[in-house]
């Protein structure tokens, strides 16, 4: 089937469902432009509108739930972890300088959702110190390049550090399936994560 066929074919979204495509499109607008300004977000509108209405993107898979209180509790966590990790690259950087050893570690996580892969993804990006390098989308496995990282407990650390990130957007905006899973998941499975195992 040709993309032009695929397009045709391409069921219309309602825009309810879409709002918070668009919603977070006109948020990265200003952000990335760093000018919430009415006439910049208004263009931001339209410019998320064209994005999500001509060009072809597969679509966005909303969990329809969402958790403030796990999101506050997530955007506290992250805030918490992006100052602890900023003194932390301030002191290898100082201290250790080019001694550090680096590593690239692979984590496999709980979630298919393209939504929720990305999000733990470039929530640990954003985070000094850590860097997503590749993606497995056929697994969903995350590979990141992390500071300070010698030795098989050191990985570990950083695999469970991932899965936490992970298990909080999970209580904040997975479904009701992967929510009920991570509920579920027992400490043999989750040791068994964090040892690269599974």
């Amino acid at each position: 089937m040709t993309k032009e066929a695929r397009m045709r074919n391409r069921s219309r979204i309602p825009l309810l469902q879409e709002l918070p495509l668009l919603i977070w499109l006109v948020f990265l607008w200003g952000a990335l432009w760093q000018d919430f300004s009415a006439g910049n977000l208004l263009f931001g509108t339209v410019i998320a509108f064209i994005v999500a209405n001509i060009f072809y993107l597969p679509p966005v898979e909303l969990s329809g739930r969402f958790n403030l209180f796990y999101g506050l509790v997530f955007a506290g966590r992250f805030f918490y972890k992006l100052v602890q990790a900023s003194f932390h690259v301030l002191w290898l950087a100082v201290v250790r300088g080019p001694r550090i050893r680096n590593g690239v570690i692979g984590v496999k996580l709980r979630s298919r959702s393209d939504l929720l892969v990305t999000a733990t993804g470039h929530a640990l990006s954003l985070i000094p110190g850590s860097l997503i390098v590749d993606v497995d989308r056929s697994t969903s496995t995350l590979y990141l390049h992390a500071l300070d990282v010698s030795t098989a407990e050191q990985a570990e650390k950083v695999r469970a550090d991932v899965l936490q990130a992970e298990a909080w957007l999970i209580r904040t905006m997975g479904t009701k399936e992967e929510l009920a899973a991570l509920r579920a998941e027992s400490d043999e499975t989750r040791q068994r994560k964090i040892g690269g195992k599974a």
